[in-house]
This record gives structure tokens, C-alpha cells and sequence, in this order.
């Protein structure tokens, strides 16, 4: 866990840059592969930069790919080990290549206003909850949005219901994301979550 000062919060009121967590499996729903393309198109037309994991595989290809096809802004951030097996995206505006998973996934925040988390496997669940984690601890105070595209994040989203049914979670947590079902709601749901406080007793485990 880091404390840069670079991680805490904006006071913004419209995002610059965007970090997208997705699959980087070719199997999903074309349902999935369309809202990747349309979200690359909305960043694009929008004049916000997507920073992502730098693949050209999967969901990560596509909205890299959309982004790019409509004239927008990529930053990659990959590891060296994921270029040496050739999955690196080698048309990004720009392609950091990282020592580790770990500098890899701080890159991506650092350079982040926001996180958008499409469908996709346990990597996306490893991003997606370190990065809820982090706001947890205050390292950073920028919007989360699930994007529940045919409600695929639907059993997740109930089973921290259940983790606080539980009291292993707090109920102010659930400030801690939004949710969305439709890539138009995004946008507007970021620019709402901009600067907006989280209370100190979210810090509490």
C-alpha cells in the first residue's frame, strides 16, 4: 500500500483522464465487446485520455482501439514480462513499461481522475478492489463506477451486500462506488463523484 501525496483527492469537476479495468479474455458477450467500443468512442469524443493495463487483447484492445479509431489519447501501463509474451498494444499514444504488477497498478492511479470497471476476470476484480481499498485508506478520493453491462456485475455487487449483512463491511461503504448500467451514464455519474467528501469513517476497516 503506497501514500504518495500524488494519490490524493482532485477538486476538479471534469475528468481528464480515465483508467479503465477490463477482461482481456476474446470470449465475452458481444454485448460486452460493444459497451468497450462505445466507452472508447465516448472518452475520445469527450477529449479524455484512457489509461489502461496497455494490452491489445480482449475488452482492453477494444476500448484502446476505439479510443485511437476516433482520435482520442492512450496511455498504456505495462509490466516487462506482459510485452515479452507480445500482448502490449503497440499503437498507444504513449506505452509505459513497468518493472512489476505492483508499479504497474500505482502508474495507472497516479495518472488516473477516475476508474471505470467494465466486465472481466480475476485481474479486474484484483484491480477493481485494490483501488476500492485504497479510497477505503484515504490514499485517494476519486471516483469508482461499476459498469453492470447486462448485469454482469449484479452477483458481486450482492455479495458485498452480504459482507455487510455480515458486518464485515461497513454500510457507508457502499459510498465508496457507483454503479451504472449504460456507458451514456458514466460521464455524468464521474463528474457528479468528482470532489465529492468521503467521511473519516470510512478509513475504518
Amino acid at each position: 500500500m503506497h501514500s504518495d501525496a500524488k494519490m490524493k483527492g482532485f477538486t476538479m469537476q471534469a475528468p481528464k483522464s480515465i483508467c479503465v479495468y477490463c477482461g482481456s479474455s476474446d470470449r465475452g458477450r458481444d454485448s460486452h465487446r460493444t459497451a468497450a467500443y462505445d466507452l472508447g468512442a465516448t472518452l475520445a469524443k469527450n477529449q479524455i485520455r484512457l489509461v489502461y493495463g496497455g494490452g491489445d487483447i480482449g475488452l482492453m484492445g477494444i476500448v484502446a482501439d476505439s479510443v485511437l479509431e476516433h482520435d482520442g489519447d492512450v496511455t498504456g501501463i505495462i509490466p516487462q514480462f506482459l510485452m515479452d509474451m507480445e500482448v502490449g498494444h503497440d499503437g498507444c499514444t504513449e506505452l509505459i513499461i513497468t518493472k512489476s504488477m505492483h508499479e504497474r497498478k500505482q502508474r495507472m492511479a497516479e495518472l488516473s481522475d477516475a476508474f471505470v470497471i467494465l466486465p472481466g476476470g480475476l485481474g479486474t476484480l484484483d484491480e477493481a478492489f485494490e483501488i476500492l481499498t485504497w479510497r477505503q485508506l484515504r490514499l485517494h478520493d476519486k471516483p469508482v463506477i461499476f459498469v453492470n453491462v447486462d448485469d454482469f456485475w449484479s452477483p458481486l455487487l450482492a455479495m458485498i451486500d452480504n459482507q455487510i449483512t455480515e458486518n464485515y463491511v461497513r454500510a457507508e461503504h457502499r459510498r465508496l462506488y457507483d454503479v451504472v448500467a449504460r456507458i451514456e451514464d458514466i460521464l455524468p455519474m464521474v463528474k457528479r463523484s468528482l470532489g465529492a467528501d468521503i467521511s473519516t469513517e470510512l478509513s475504518q476497516l
